[in-house]
């Protein structure tokens, strides 16, 4: 019995998705930690790219926490970017969205810091959110500045879990939350879960899995933002999914939610893009346009 796969297109996604194969097999959740964290490192060094000319960086600590601190050429706003990356909280690093947080950095003229969370199994929720909100708070207080969260897949989960925990902790200068495919709490048998369950990048067992090494509460308002009971009165979002992910629709119902309780929120849907498409940006033109689309919502967020 053959499984439907469902695939783009896009001739370069296609080989992207090639590419992303031959270091990172569709079955790698079977694997070890230390093999999954192995294959995941070879998989990012793979699509590195240069950093933007002036760009300078450098590692240190906030509290007991690895940052680390990007300062383009040109900073024309006092807002910092906080960026949380993905890798379904068990895999990821400083590393391993280096050039991605230097090109955003240089694109909106601000500072951005980068956060080592710590990652599951070693580590279980709320162990990776701690850790972030206390970054965030340093931000804010030793900064007196503005702060635009941004995250990616497990990195938007935490980034808008943040934005929660800052209303509620009555927390200003949260200036905007970059939500890119973000996981946020959906059911797994239901929508796009069911439709892109075997979807390539990603599947809906990949996502289960993920849930059952982080072992969050299942309707926590930060674990799993589509269960808070309100969200009105959050920062500003912006909300991209990929039409060929299983949590396409975790997007979609966040961005329906925020919209309908009067946040500012803007939406995108990018129709030939898989899970992971930050890392085809220099080699797919769908790519490329997400990519920009993220970053002029950070420069937005982070101009006000």
């Amino acid at each position: 019995m053959s499984i439907d796969r469902p695939m783009p297109t896009e001739e370069s996604i296609l080989e992207f998705l090639d590419v992303c194969e031959g270091f990172y097999p569709p079955d790698a959740v079977e694997a070890s930690i230390d093999q999954q964290r192995q294959w995941y490192d070879a998989l990012c060094a793979r699509f590195d790219h240069a950093l933007p000319q002036g760009m300078v960086y450098a590692d240190g600590m906030v509290l007991r926490i690895p940052i680390r601190r990007y300062r383009p050429r040109t900073i024309t706003t006092s807002t910092v970017l906080l960026y949380l990356h993905g890798g379904g909280f068990v895999v990821g690093s400083l590393e391993s969205h280096h050039s991605i947080c230097a090109e955003i950095a240089d694109f909106a003229g601000a500072e951005l810091v980068s956060v080592d969370y710590r990652l599951a199994p070693e580590y279980r929720w709320p162990a990776q959110s701690e850790d972030c909100f206390l970054v965030l708070k340093h931000l804010l207080s030793s900064t007196g500045s503005k702060v635009v969260i941004i995250g990616d897949s497990a990195g938007a989960n935490l980034a808008a879990g943040l934005a929660i925990r800052a209303l509620g902790e009555a927390l200003p200068g949260i200036a905007g939350q970059v939500l890119v495919y973000p996981a946020l709490g959906g059911d797994l048998q239901k929508g796009s879960y069911v439709e892109m369950a075997n979807a390539p990048g990603l599947t809906t067992a990949d996502v289960a899995y993920y849930r059952s090494v982080l072992q969050a509460p299942l309707r926590h308002p930060v674990a799993a933002p589509l269960h808070a009971v309100s969200v009105e009165g959050l920062a500003p979002a912006f909300i991209t999914v990929a039409r060929f992910d299983p949590l396409r629709d975790d997007g979609r119902a966040y961005a329906a939610r925020l919209a309908e309780v009067g946040v500012e929120v803007w939406f995108r849907e990018e129709p030939q893009m898989v899970h992971a498409w930050l890392r085809a940006r220099h080699m797919s033109e769908g790519a490329r346009a997400g990519f920009k689309a993220v970053c002029e919502a950070v420069r937005l967020f982070a101009s006000r």
